[in-house]
């Protein structure tokens, strides 16, 4: 009698533990910043609202910068979907489509943004589009903000004042490119090199930041920032597709309105971060300029005209004509 209550025990216990480990587990990851970061914040409380809006029926695991390899590795269990959800910056060593996402002056406020790459905008089916062919979904934007142009001993608000500044750019296309369309002489340089190559004169300035990264790193060998607006700088709400295919519409519903809801709360508080470091930049001592719609306009449509081309062959036609009727 014993043995058999014995085994009555052990095979209900069995039968419960499976019972738990047939809910769904899903991977949340980012592969920049650390709990503590904004993206880091962002994430969790993506996870965690599916979690808690799931009733238990979706367990989270949260994965921040470095914690489940370097950020090209990351993207790599993404894709293979053992990771099923990313706030994610991404390589285009995937699909140089991706590079959509560098387009000089695609827009120019965050209005026309938001518009853009929330669900239903013209920026997000297009990303649609490109990420469904990797195997991912794209939700929206997480936007960081506007890029300027940071500099020591001069600055520009034109091509002819920018001609004799040199800056320093990323290391990729298109970015030398734009600043060179907009009139500087440029450098790629690698970004732990930024603060010696102004430091000695190598070069004169960054370019292609929000003020953020130019006010917490450099901030004490640069007088000036322009803001130009030449990109739209931004991460990517983005689930596996496989991942989102194989669940219930429900929870599809629910992964969706809770990456919508992050992306919606980003768009406001990156907007106010951003005016925040510009606020610091400024006590520090370095003189902000915003450029107008005015002054904009020469700037971006010469670099749309001299750029654009140049990203066909790996955007594609069809998607760079797609963002000309946008933009015309």
């Amino acid at each position: 009698m014993f043995r058999s209550f014995f085994s009555a025990v052990v095979f209900g216990t069995a039968l419960a533990a499976t019972a738990a480990s047939a809910e769904i587990e899903l991977k949340f990851a980012t592969d920049s910043g650390d709990r503590e970061s904004p993206s880091g914040v962002a994430l969790a409380a993506w996870a965690n609202a599916v979690k808690e809006g799931s009733n238990g029926e979706i367990d989270v695991k949260i994965f921040y910068q470095n914690e489940l390899g370097g950020q090209l590795e990351v993207f790599d269990l993404f894709v293979a979907g053992e990771v099923n959800a990313m706030i994610s910056w991404p390589s285009t060593s995937y699909d140089k489509r991706i590079g959509i996402l560098n387009t000089p002056y695609m827009v120019t406020s965050w209005e026309e943004a938001l518009d853009a790459y929330k669900p239903g905008g013209w920026a997000n089916g297009v990303l649609n589009t490109v990420f469904n062919d990797i195997g991912l979904k794209y939700f929206g934007a997480w936007p960081e903000g506007f890029s300027g142009v940071a500099t020591r001993g001069a600055y520009a608000t034109d091509v002819a004042g920018a001609a004799n500044i040199k800056v320093r750019t990323p290391p990729l296309f298109p970015f030398p490119q734009i600043l060179e369309s907009m009139g500087y002489q440029t450098a790629a340089i690698d970004w732990g090199e930024v603060y010696t190559s102004i430091q000695t004169g190598v070069v004169d300035g960054d370019a292609g930041n929000v003020i953020y990264w130019d006010y917490e790193y450099f901030r004490d060998v640069l007088d000036y920032y322009v803001r130009t607006k030449h990109t739209f700088v931004t991460g990517n709400l983005l689930v596996n597709l496989e991942t989102y295919e194989g669940l219930s519409d429900e929870h599809k519903k629910l992964i969706e309105d809770a990456a919508v809801a992050v992306m919606e709360a980003r768009f406001k508080a990156a907007r106010d971060e951003d005016q925040h470091y510009v606020d610091l930049a400024v006590q520090s001592g370095m003189e902000y300029f915003e450029l107008t719609d005015e002054q904009i306009a020469p700037l971006a449509e010469k670099v749309r005209a001299e750029v654009w081309p140049q990203m066909e062959p790996d955007v594609g036609k069809d998607i760079m004509d797609l963002i000309r009727a946008q933009v015309n």
